[in-house]
C-alpha cells in the first residue's frame, strides 16, 4: 500500500482510521431526497477479453446473457420501488461494461424499466466497441432513448491496436454509420503513455476523431493493474508528464475545451462522463452505488448475482460506511476530476464552508501553482492536473486495485480493510 495515499488520506480526514469494507448491506436504499443522483448499469459481456482491461467482464454467452438481463430488471425493480408512487428525478443514465451494445436489443427494455421509477434529465449514454458502431445498432440505441455514445477506439494507429491486443476494425464503415445516425454527444476514448508514443501520434488520433464525427474525446493514461497483463514496458513518469503537458497545450491551442482531467470537447458543450456525480445508484454485477453515507459494490460473479436477485436480496458484496471526513475527501477527489471545485456546491452538499474545512490545503495548492480562483470557484491548472494524475495513479493502485482484485477472486468476501 502506498505511503503517499495513506498519509494524504490521514491528513485530509484528520484520522488514521482506515477504509473498512464489510459484507453488511441494506436491502433498501433511502435516496428519495438525494440530490444530483445519477444511474449506472453494468453489462459485463464481451466478444473477447482484452488483457489490459480491469473491469468486470465475461465472454458473451447468449443463455447467460439472457438470464443476466432478467436479473438486472428485477434489481431495478427492487431498488426502484423505494420511490413508491413518485418518480425520482435523476441527472443521467450510463451503460458501461463490458460491451453493452452486444445486448443492444435489450437496452430499450432496460431503459423502459428504469423510466418506470426515474425521470432522466440530462440524457442517456452508452459505451461502444468500434465493431458495434453500425447503422443498425446505432438506430436501435437511438430509438431506445440513448443520446450520448462513447466509442473505445484506444488508438487509430495499427501498431498500438496490436500492442493492446485489439483487432482491426473497419474505420470507414464506422464513420459512415456515425454520419447516418447522429447523437448529441459522440465521444472517442484513447489510451496514452504507451511505449514510444509521441504527441505527434496522439495529435493524429485527436484530429482524426474530431474531423470524423466526434465532438468529445477522452485520453486516459495506461494504468498497470496487478491483475491485468501487458507485454510492453511502461512509460516513465517523466516522459508521461511531458506528454500530458504537450497534449494539454495542443488541445488548448486548437480551442478544445478541457472539461475534466482526461477529456476535451470540440465546442465546450458536449460532455460524456459516467463518474462525476455527487451520488449514484448502480445496477448489475460489479456496479457501485454512492450515497451520502455509504459506498457499496455488487458482486463481480454473474452466477452469484442472479442467485441473490432470485432470493429477493440485493447483490451487494461489500459496503463502506463513510465517516463525515471520509465522505468530504471522496467528494473533493471526484469534484477535482472535473478540474473545478465550487465552494457553493460543497456547502450545498455538506452544509459547511469549504474554506473552513480545507483553508490551509487550498492556500498551499495556490502557492504551489496547482489551483487558482476564478469566478468564485477553484480551477485546477495544468501543473495541478499532472499531480492530480500522479496521486490518482497511487490511489488507483492502492485502493481500486485492492478492491477489484479481491472481488474478482471472491464472489462474496467478508471484509476488506484499506489502511
Amino acid at each position: 500500500m502506498s505511503i503517499l495515499t495513506t498519509l494524504t488520506r490521514a491528513w485530509l480526514t484528520r484520522s488514521f482510521k482506515p477504509f473498512r469494507f464489510t459484507n453488511t448491506y441494506d436491502n433498501t436504499f433511502d435516496y428519495k431526497n438525494t440530490r444530483n443522483l445519477g444511474l449506472y448499469v453494468h453489462i459485463p459481456f464481451c466478444r473477447t477479453l482484452c488483457d489490459f482491461c480491469p473491469y468486470c467482464k465475461y465472454v458473451y454467452d447468449k443463455d447467460i446473457a439472457n438470464q443476466y438481463i432478467e436479473a438486472l430488471l428485477k434489481e431495478i425493480d427492487m431498488v426502484g420501488r423505494a420511490t413508491q408512487e413518485d418518480k425520482k428525478q435523476v441527472t443521467s443514465l450510463y451503460f458501461g461494461g463490458g460491451t453493452p451494445a452486444l445486448l443492444a436489443y435489450d437496452i430499450k427494455r432496460i431503459i423502459e424499466r428504469i423510466n418506470k421509477y426515474f425521470i432522466i434529465t440530462e440524457g442517456i449514454g452508452i459505451e461502444l466497441h468500434p465493431y458495434d458502431v453500425t447503422e443498425e445498432k446505432l438506430s436501435l440505441l437511438k430509438n431506445a432513448g440513448v443520446t450520448k455514445i462513447s466509442i473505445g477506439i484506444q488508438s487509430f494507429q495499427k501498431e498500438y491496436q496490436k500492442l493492446l491486443g485489439r483487432q482491426e476494425f473497419d474505420c470507414i464503415a464506422m464513420l459512415e454509420s456515425l454520419k447516418k445516425v447522429p447523437f448529441e454527444t459522440v465521444s472517442m476514448d484513447f489510451i496514452f503513455a504507451l511505449p514510444n508514443q509521441t504527441v505527434e501520434t496522439l495529435k493524429k488520433d485527436i484530429e482524426f476523431a474530431f474531423a470524423n464525427g466526434a465532438n468529445h474525446i477522452a485520453l486516459y493514461p495506461f494504468i498497470d493493474f496487478t491483475f491485468t497483463k501487458r507485454n510492453f514496458n511502461k512509460m516513465s513518469n517523466g516522459d508521461k508528464k511531458k506528454l500530458l503537458y504537450e497534449i494539454v497545450d495542443y488541445c488548448h491551442q486548437k480551442g478544445y475545451a478541457r472539461d475534466s482531467i482526461w477529456t476535451f470537447s470540440k465546442h465546450g458543450t458536449s460532455k460524456y462522463s459516467s463518474m462525476t456525480r455527487d451520488n449514484f445508484l448502480g445496477f448489475g454485477c460489479s456496479a457501485t452505488t454512492l450515497l451520502e453515507g455509504q459506498f457499496k459494490i455488487n458482486t463481480f460473479d454473474v452466477k452469484e448475482y442472479g442467485q441473490r436477485i432470485d432470493n429477493g436480496i440485493l447483490p451487494t458484496a461489500l459496503t463502506l460506511h463513510f465517516t463525515r471526513k471520509q465522505r468530504k475527501v471522496y467528494y473533493l477527489f471526484w469534484s477535482a476530476y472535473t478540474m473545478k471545485v465550487n465552494p457553493k456546491d460543497f456547502h450545498g452538499f455538506f452544509g459547511e464552508s469549504l474554506e473552513r474545512n480545507y483553508g490551509f490545503e487550498i492556500w498551499l495548492s495556490k502557492i504551489l501553482g496547482f489551483v487558482k480562483k476564478e469566478n468564485g470557484q477553484y480551477t485546477m491548472t495544468t501543473k495541478g492536473s499532472y499531480y492530480y494524475h500522479y496521486y490518482e495513479h497511487f490511489y488507483t493502485l492502492s485502493y481500486i486495485d485492492s478492491l477489484w482484485h479481491l472481488m474478482k477472486n471472491e464472489a462474496l468476501p467478508t471484509e476488506l480493510v484499506i489502511r
